[in-house]
């Protein structure tokens, strides 16, 4: 058996180290944790020492971890998620569903996740979520770092051993400012919005990726004239009057129409689907089963009245389809 664990110091090292690394910074890692700066960086030299290697180097204000540093990050997160594992366990066991659930999601899923999220933690009250919001590729990155229990993705990233379930249809849309000529049509070809200033998510995204499949499979194109970084961000730029767009009907539902209008272009909505990603083969937590149970049984049934508004968008932005 291997003696580093009689030298490694503590298993609030270990979490630190791991703080650290989140944060890429002494400082933030100590804002996190609530600890001062000298008491962050004193634990991490006590651990590289212990361990006898350099763990990151410093640039500027900025931390890069070495090999090593990345090797022993990894451990630690895997020392961490089975204590979190046996306490899950033992909550279980003692006839409780207790521990995190950790869901990381692309920006576009935070505005119906929550929906799935409130039912179950209410029926499992001593359940604390780990909820994380960011653009497609930074959440590949904790994809790929195994750092949550799920992830939520419209477009499942290739490349990666992955299981994956879809729970929900993602009908992407077209929009416009209510004030635009095209919002007044009653029907629209293609290539009535194909010469208009189009606004397009960025590189990456999962929106963008079912429009240029789109325009592929139809051999249309599109006057992109600006790429835009957030849903949000699109949304006003169309009600600006910076052209149209194409985007998922569920934020548009929920985060409010008003300024902007839909465009009846035949062939659309661009229908897509959201799926429930986890690594394959990693060993779930109790807390973690409950959650994908509970999606497998009772997600779309508790998203209904969800879907049923977007149908009902659905319904009246294409009233005649070919």
């Amino acid at each position: 058996m291997s003696r580093l664990h009689a030298r490694v110091g503590t298993l609030r090292q270990l979490e630190i180290l791991l703080a650290v690394h989140e944060a890429g910074s002494v400082t933030g890692a100590a804002s996190a944790l609530h600890l001062t700066q000298p008491t962050v960086s004193a634990q991490l030299h006590k651990l590289a020492d212990a361990m006898g290697v350099a763990l990151y180097e410093q640039h500027g204000r900025k931390l890069r971890f070495t090999d090593a540093g990345l090797a022993a990050v990894a451990s630690a997160r895997r020392v961490m998620e089975e204590f979190a594992l046996l306490d899950m366990t033992l909550a279980d066991l003692r006839g409780l569903k207790a521990g995190t659930l950790r869901l990381s999601v692309v920006t576009t899923a935070k505005y119906f996740v929550p929906h799935l999220l409130g039912p179950f933690c209410q029926r499992y009250p001593g359940v604390d979520v780990s909820f994380h919001v960011g653009n497609r590729g930074q959440i590949i990155d904790r994809l790929e770092e195994g750092l949550d229990d799920f992830y939520v993705f419209s477009h499942v990233p290739g490349g990666l051993s992955l299981d994956s379930a879809a729970f929900l249809d993602n009908p992407l849309v077209a929009i416009a400012a209510e004030n635009h000529p095209l919002a007044q049509a009653e029907s629209l070809h293609f290539q009535d919005v194909a010469s208009v200033p189009f606004l397009m998510r960025e590189s990456g995204s999962g929106t963008r990726h079912a429009i240029e499949q789109y325009l592929i499979q139809h051999g249309y194109s599109l006057n992109v004239k600006m790429t835009v970084e957030s849903n949000e961000a699109i949304r006003h730029s169309v009600m600006a009057g910076l052209g149209i767009s194409i985007l998922s009907a569920h934020p548009l539902n929920l985060g409010g129409w008003v300024g902007l209008a839909p465009l009846p272009v035949q062939g659309l909505p661009i229908m897509t689907q959201w799926h429930l990603v986890r690594p394959a083969g990693k060993r779930l937590s109790v807390i973690a089963q409950a959650f994908q149970h509970f999606m497998e049984k009772e997600g779309r049934e508790v998203l209904a009245n969800f879907v049923d508004d977007s149908d009902r968008f659905v319904a009246t932005s294409r009233p005649v389809i070919q």
